[in-house]
Order: C-alpha cells, then sequence, then structure tokens
C-alpha cells in the first residue's frame, strides 16, 4: 500500500480531536443548523446529485455507445470511481463539521484554493441551471392549453398560410428557437432582452430564494417533495410509454447492446466523466451537507444506497425517455410510410386501400414492372426505423423538442406536458439547493461577510446578484451563451477539483489518520475496496480522463450550432466557430477555478515565507535594541 504523507505541520491545532468531535456536536445544538432525520438528509443528498443529466444525458449516452454495452463501463466506474469519491466528500464534511473552504484550509492552509474552486464552479453552473429551469417554467405554463401551442405552426401576418420558418422545420422547432428564445443568429449578435423569459427567470429565482432561504431549515422541508415527485412521475411516464404503440422499439434498441463498443476508449472515458458529473462531486453541496450530521452517523452506508439510487435513476430514467422515443420514431415511421402510400397512390391512380405497409415493397414491383418510366419519376423518401431511433439528441433538444413532440401526439396532451414540466422543474430545483449551499456556506466561511448579517440576507443577496448576471441569457443570444458555459464551466474544473480533494486527504491529510476517522465515526475501518480506490483507483481513473479530455479539447476549434433560417441547409443546425473574445469567456469561466488552487497555494507559501523573514528580523531586534536609558530591551 501507497504510504506517502507529505509534511503538514500544524494539522492538529487546525482540527478537533476525536474526543472533541461529540463535545462540539453538543455546543453546536443551538448555533448550526442540523438535519431534522435522517430521511431528509438522504432526500436532500439524493435530490441533488440526481439531476437533469441523468433524464436528458445517459439516455443519449447509451444510444451512442452501444445501448446496453454502455452499461458495463458506466456500472464498473460507478464502483470504482464514484462511490468512493462521495464517500470520501460524506466522512471529511462530517468529521471537519465545515463547508468546502472550512474543511480544506483546515486540512491544510494551502488548500484553501480548493474550496474557493468549488464556490467559484457551484456559483457559475448555478446562473445557467437556473435559467434551464426558467426555460422549463415557461413550457410548464404554456401546458395549460388545448391543443398545445408547440403542436401546430402559426399563421403568417396576412394569415393566408403558415410561418415560412415554421414550415422548413416543424412546430416544436419553432416554438423553442423563434417563440421561447427567439434566438439570434449568432452568439455576436445580443439582441435585447426577451420579457417572458425574464419573468420566467425572476419567478425561478424567487422560487429558489424562498426554499433556500435559511439553508437546510427549508430545503430540508422542499426536498420531501422536490426529490420524491420525478419518481412518480418517471413511473406514470413508464406505464403509460409502454402501452404506446412502438415504445417496445425504443426500450430494444436502448438496451440491444453492441459489443464492439467495450474497445473503443471513448466509451469508457465517456462512461468516467457521466459517473462523475452524475454525482455533483467536487462542488461543495455535499461536503457541507455531511457536516451537519451527527458525528456517528454511517456515511459509508449513505454513499452506498446514494450510488445505488444514482445508477438506478440513470437507467430508469432511459428507459422512460426510450419508451417515448420509440413511440415517436414509430409515429414518424408510418408517416413517413404513409407519403410514400400516397405517393405511389397518386402516381398510377390506385384505389384508396390497395396498398398498405404490408405489400407495399410488392405493390412497387408490380408498378415498375406496369409502366417503368413513370415509377422512374415518382420519389419515395426513405423510411427506416434504426434511423428515426439513433437519431441522437440530449439537453434541451431531448426536453424541449423531442419529448414535446411526443407528448403532442398524445391523447389529453396538456396532462402529459404539464407532468413531464413538473418532473423536470423538481430534478433542476433539487439540484439547485446544493449549489446554493456550495456558494452560501464558502462565503461565510471565508469571512468575507459580516458575520451579524442573518442567512436571509446572504441568501438574498447572492440570488440577487445571480439573478441580475443572468439576464445575459435571456437575451437572444442566450441560448449559445448557456451551451459555452455549460461546455466548460462544468467539466475539466470539476475533475481538477475532485483529484485535488482525494490527494488532500490521502496524501496531506493522511489516509492512515483518515481511517481512524471513519473507524470513530461508524465503528470499523473502512474496508481493502476503500483503501485501493482512495490511494490509487479513482486518482488515476480522474487523471486519465482529465488528460483525455485536455488533448481534445486543445486540438479541437471550439465550434457551436446556430438556428439559422438563412442557412442553405436549414432546419439543420449551422456549426459555426466562436469569435475570439469567446476564448477568454472560456478562460474565465474553467481557468480561473483551475488556476486558483495552485495559485492560492503559491500565495500561502509566499506570504508564509515573508512572514518567517520578518519574524526573524523581530527576534533579532527585540534582542538587540537598546532604550532611552541604556538597558537592553528583552
Amino acid at each position: 500500500m501507497v504510504r506517502l504523507v507529505l509534511p503538514n505541520p500544524g494539522l492538529d491545532d487546525r482540527i478537533p480531536s476525536l474526543e472533541q468531535l461529540e463535545v462540539m456536536e453538543k455546543e453546536e445544538a443551538s448555533s448550526r443548523p442540523k438535519w431534522d432525520n435522517k430521511a431528509q438528509y438522504m432526500l436532500t443528498c439524493v435530490g441533488f446529485c440526481v439531476g437533469l443529466g441523468n433524464v436528458w444525458r445517459f439516455p443519449y449516452l447509451c444510444q451512442s455507445h452501444g445501448g446496453g454495452a454502455f452499461m458495463i463501463p458506466f456500472l464498473i466506474l460507478l464502483v470504482v470511481e464514484g462511490v468512493p469519491l462521495l464517500h470520501l466528500e460524506f466522512a471529511i464534511g462530517q468529521r471537519l463539521r465545515k463547508g468546502s473552504v472550512g474543511a480544506w484550509s483546515s486540512i491544510h492552509p494551502a488548500l484553501k484554493g480548493v474550496g474557493i474552486a468549488s464556490m467559484f464552479v457551484s456559483f457559475v453552473v448555478g446562473l445557467y441551471y437556473n435559467t434551464i429551469i426558467a426555460w422549463v417554467m415557461w413550457y410548464f405554463f404554456n401546458s395549460f392549453q388545448e391543443p398545445l401551442p408547440w403542436s401546430t405552426c402559426p399563421l403568417n401576418t396576412n394569415h393566408t398560410s403558415y410561418v415560412e420558418e415554421c414550415v422548413r422545420s416543424s412546430s416544436v422547432d419553432y416554438f423553442w428557437y423563434r417563440e421561447t428564445l427567439n434566438i439570434s443568429d449568432s452568439i455576436s449578435n445580443s439582441g435585447s432582452v426577451q420579457w417572458w423569459i425574464l419573468l420566467c427567470l425572476t419567478c425561478a429565482w424567487s422560487v429558489l430564494y424562498v426554499c433556500t432561504i435559511r439553508g437546510i431549515e427549508t430545503t430540508g422541508k422542499a426536498v420531501y417533495i422536490t426529490s420524491t415527485l420525478p419518481y412518480v412521475v418517471l413511473t406514470i411516464f413508464l406505464i403509460r410509454g409502454l402501452t404506446l404503440k412502438g415504445a417496445t422499439n425504443g426500450i430494444v434498441f436502448l438496451f440491444t447492446p453492441n459489443i464492439t463498443e467495450l474497445a473503443n476508449p471513448v466509451t469508457w472515458l465517456d462512461a468516467g466523466a457521466q459517473v462523475f458529473y452524475s454525482f455533483s462531486l467536487a462542488f461543495g453541496g455535499l461536503i457541507s451537507f455531511s457536516s451537519y450530521n451527527s458525528v456517528h452517523n454511517n456515511c459509508e452506508m449513505d454513499s452506498v444506497v446514494v450510488s445505488v439510487i444514482n445508477g438506478f435513476t440513470s437507467v430508469y430514467a432511459a428507459t422512460v425517455v426510450y419508451s417515448i422515443i420509440g413511440f415517436r420514431a414509430t409515429e414518424r415511421f408510418d408517416d413517413c410510410f404513409s407519403k410514400n402510400i400516397l405517393t405511389l397512390i397518386n402516381g398510377f391512380d390506385l384505389p384508396e386501400g390497395n396498398v398498405t405497409q404490408d405489400n407495399f415493397e410488392e405493390m412497387q414491383r408490380w408498378c415498375n414492372a406496369t409502366d417503368p418510366m413513370t415509377y422512374a419519376q415518382l420519389k419515395f423518401q426513405t423510411c427506416d426505423m434504426n434511423s428515426f431511433l439513433s437519431e441522437g439528441v440530449e439537453g434541451t433538444g431531448l426536453a424541449f423538442i423531442v419529448f414535446t413532440e411526443a407528448i403532442t401526439k398524445m391523447p389529453v396532451s396538456p396532462l402529459w406536458s404539464v407532468l413531464f414540466f413538473i418532473m423536470l422543474f423538481c430534478l433542476g430545483l433539487s439540484s439547485m439547493f446544493g449549489n446554493m449551499e456550495g456558494v452560501v456556506v464558502p462565503l461565510q466561511d471565508l469571512k468575507v461577510i459580516p458575520k451579524k448579517w442573518p442567512k436571509e440576507l446572504i441568501t438574498g443577496i447572492i440570488c440577487f446578484g445571480s439573478y441580475l448576471i443572468a439576464f445575459i441569457f435571456t437575451l437572444n443570444s442566450g441560448q449559445y451563451w448557456l451551451s459555452l458555459m455549460d461546455s466548460y464551466a462544468g467539466s475539466i474544473p470539476l475533475l481538477i477539483i475532485a483529484f485535488c480533494e482525494m490527494f488532500a486527504v490521502v496524501y496531506v491529510y493522511g489516509v492512515d489518520r483518515f481511517n481512524k476517522d471513519i473507524e470513530f465515526m461508524i465503528g470499523h475501518k473502512p474496508n481493502i475496496f476503500w483503501q485501493i480506490t482512495w490511494r490509487v483507483v479513482s486518482p488515476l481513473l480522474m487523471l486519465v480522463i482529465f488528460l483525455f479530455f485536455f488533448v481534445v479539447s486543445v486540438n479541437q476549434e471550439l465550434i457551436y450550432s446556430v438556428w439559422d433560417p438563412a442557412y442553405e441547409e436549414f432546419p439543420k443546425s449551422h456549426k459555426v466557430s466562436y469569435p475570439n473574445w469567446a476564448y477568454a469567456v472560456v478562460v474565465i469561466i474553467a481557468g480561473v477555478p483551475c488556476l486558483s488552487i495552485p495559485g492560492f497555494a503559491i500565495y500561502k507559501l509566499i506570504r508564509n515565507y515573508c512572514q518567517g523573514r520578518k519574524s526573524e528580523q523581530g527576534l533579532v531586534s527585540t534582542m538587540s535594541t537598546a532604550s532611552i536609558n541604556g538597558d537592553l530591551k528583552y
């Protein structure tokens, strides 16, 4: 076993001893909040870990990497990467009883940058994550109509035909890109604030403030709804989805394994990244949540339970999503076939009902043999079920285009739309609770806010400040800004933070000390599995994933998808390069948290060196300075 521990003078003075922990817990009972019960804590952690990515990112990765074959690396890496990291964050928070900044600076003052980096990432991710919740609220408010507003194209200003942009794309595309976002043709073309999105953004931040106004005292009550309702809605959608025509096609397509994908390193790297992000690790929220626990809470069991729930939710949500995608693909396949049948009937003046899907190929051959010249002039569409099923979509494309299109084809579509967007709202809101905790508590630990200020005021200032910055997402170019931040704010920085967390605990705090802490808290020493993963396997995996993404990102030009009706291949998205100033934005949102870790460590090193020199000079000066009457000062 690796037993290297770096020098760490003064550690025992910075952290409470094991004997002091129980005394501290009693003393904090009146001054520090705590969970009402274990269920409240578990629901909060599950709500933070299980988010929108489980619903719209995981199904896409399964479809992209061999269906059921992707489950194998995902489950393996969930065990050797996700669970150990989760256990480490739970344990260190419970042991040191502080938020991210307080915990890492207690381990070593030079590690305060790790907590600051977590706080910065939580803040930036919260900016755009709550904007997605605002979009969800806009769709939710528009769901109380029959028919749904995205089910048909609107008429033009003359009321003589449908709007051309909608006809060339689709009603769901038009409602999303034009009536919701009113999107511009580039990120440089900012446009103006869209008032309807601004109103929804106001509602989203107001709801978040009400739910987080007093930290876990209020979020702990909200999670009873926000963390459980998504499972109820997913189950309802699964039951409904299985009754729809073609639902089984989607599920079979999802889980049919393509074993050759296991030999593709990208499959394993994507699985590792998905495991990492789906656990909401390195945001600092989980460390804060666990710090409110009892000293003797079984954090090991908590990490296993949350991991199992998280993994199950990913697979369960993928099943639900692909039952609906199977239905949508079948509808599109039938529409495609109907157009081909109509083309054949009109071309040869055949009686209606003579041509069906079953005898279509036979009728094609008969028509071709009867009149080859006429048949050659007919233009048929290519109708392939697998191509409809394999149209890879993720993120907002899955939620606001694919799912909304499928919902319009269901009976009582407004009901299903309301349920779907309630589910997304709850998933997003419960994740935002952890993001807010990852910002508020570190700010208090940094002591940049006066201690006498009430938590309600601190939370209000953060929410209001974030709300003002988020105005950028209400512009015509808001979607492009959100995609840019989503691509870089929550990717490489989180990997680096988590690697530093693991390194700090194992090689700065000392894994042997950490083992004794856990033995004191839960009654037994961590077994060989935890030892191997903490010391070697998990850090190595994170390093490999980081290096892969770094190499890929450096070699790739920054491009983004533009919705441009003037594009010759419209409605396909136009891939264009980001302007040069966008690189500066990437450096800020991805570089600042990464550089704050070594930056703060170097600053602390230089400061300690300078203070050491001053204290030496002060000592010499004190021992050799004569007073006025000639006596020496000692």
